[in-house]
């Protein structure tokens, strides 16, 4: 599949997985891979998370938009440009009560403690209101692409309930309007898509295909790949480097001992990469382990090429 199309055959990428399985690296990749695509692309983290900034070596962002990569070029090729922005429900509520007319409640509400009210007055509002929010730079096509960091994989599948919830909660009025639009993107599969993401682990590997059925029985969103994070790049001649003459006996022992852990852990990884096929029909994306403590611009620059790789062999 070309990269380009890919990118362009849905205006939001949500990413979404268990917590633990890179979901932040992932959403950080997917937007470095657009912009090598020549996409504008703007990653959005909820919660008030931002996580995603130091990888591409720029502070953390807040509300306000923020430049992580400038529009370059590269290799001759024209590389998109990297805006970020953390939306939390108390400021996608002051932007939204703003956005209905309420400016001259709305510093009288804020300074009485009623927006944490209205906030919480009906289940499932608050992600109601960032949905919202996505939905309205969405409309206002704020970017080519907007990528969007997901609550982990438990609160992903309510966070994506929540606009049903609130739609046949508050039957008539601006909520209620505010529902059905956020509703009409998540079912619009040229507006978004959800990329699921997991480690080629037992545990995740359920949680993920638990939250596929979920999500698209429940939800109505159209899946992409499945992206698989951490997976252990082959190593050749791993047995033969065990033998050499020049090693003591400990020193192969060891060897040897490293070897077989590598060996088994790859066998463990194959047999769940295999499992995750069978009992998930959709194609996967696979990306490397990265081994460190950080990861910063060199180790996006690397994921999104194997992410390109990866279309590509879709």
């Amino acid at each position: 599949m070309d990269p380009g199309h890919f990118f362009a055959s849905s205006r939001v990428l949500v990413v979404a997985g268990k917590g633990g399985v890179g979901k932040t690296v992932t959403a950080a990749t997917i937007a470095a891979a657009a912009s090598r695509c020549g996409l504008s692309v703007l990653l959005v983290e909820v919660a008030g998370r931002s996580a995603a900034a130091p990888m591409f070596g720029a502070s953390a962002q807040g509300y306000e938009e923020a430049v992580l990569v400038h529009e370059a070029e590269r290799n001759g090729i024209r590389q998109g440009e990297i805006r970020g922005k953390s939306i939390t429900p108390d400021d996608a509520l002051t932007e939204w009560l703003s956005s209905q007319g309420f400016n001259r409640l709305l510093k009288r509400m804020a300074k009485s403690g009623i927006l944490e009210v209205v906030a919480t007055a009906t289940p499932g509002i608050k992600d109601l209101l960032v949905l919202g929010r996505i939905k309205a730079l969405e409309s206002e096509g704020a970017a080519d692409l907007i990528v969007v960091d997901a609550p982990a994989a438990g609160h992903a599948l309510g966070f994506l309930r929540s606009p049903t919830g609130v739609r046949d909660a508050a039957r008539t009025g601006i909520i209620h309007r505010q529902a059905v639009e956020v509703l009409e993107l998540i079912s619009d599969p040229e507006r978004l898509q959800l990329i699921l993401v997991t480690i080629p682990e037992e545990t995740p590997i359920n949680e993920l295909i638990e939250t596929s059925y979920a999500v698209e029985d429940e939800v109505g969103v159209k899946l992409g790949p499945v992206v698989v994070n951490g997976v252990l790049p082959e190593i050749d001649g791993l047995e033969g480097s065990t033998t050499r003459a020049q090693t003591s006996t400990h020193e192969r022992a060891d060897l040897n001992e490293a070897a077989a852990f590598r060996a088994s852990r790859t066998a463990l990884q194959d047999k769940q990469l295999e499992r995750l096929g069978t009992e998930l029909p959709l194609p996967q994306i696979q990306i490397s382990q990265v081994f460190g403590t950080q990861i910063g611009p060199a180790e996006i620059d690397v994921l999104a090429g194997e992410f390109i790789a990866g279309i590509e062999a879709l």
